[in-house]
């Protein structure tokens, strides 16, 4: 692999972590949102933990999810190469 395209490679994917970033945050801030009307003022230490407690939760979830839908694409596609 050429340089040139090393770099691209690198470039690419930091502009697509950016962008995961960015939307993490939108989503952040919706959350806190729909946290705060739910279950009122999220300022007390109690009420920061549940947030976190709950988005690491949701999180987890969600990776585990889209790991295996990927492996089964993945699956799929070495089943109709052959």
């Amino acid at each position: 692999m050429s340089f040139k395209t090393e770099v691209i490679e690198k470039i690419a994917a930091l502009i697509t972590a950016a962008f995961g970033l960015v939307a993490a945050l939108a989503w952040n801030g919706a959350i806190q949102e729909l946290f705060a009307l739910l279950f009122g003022d999220q300022s007390t230490l109690v009420a920061m933990f549940v947030y976190a407690i709950v988005v690491t939760i949701v999180a987890v979830i969600a990776v585990i999810l889209i790991g295996r839908a990927a492996a089964k694409a993945k699956r799929e596609d070495e089943v109709a190469a052959r």
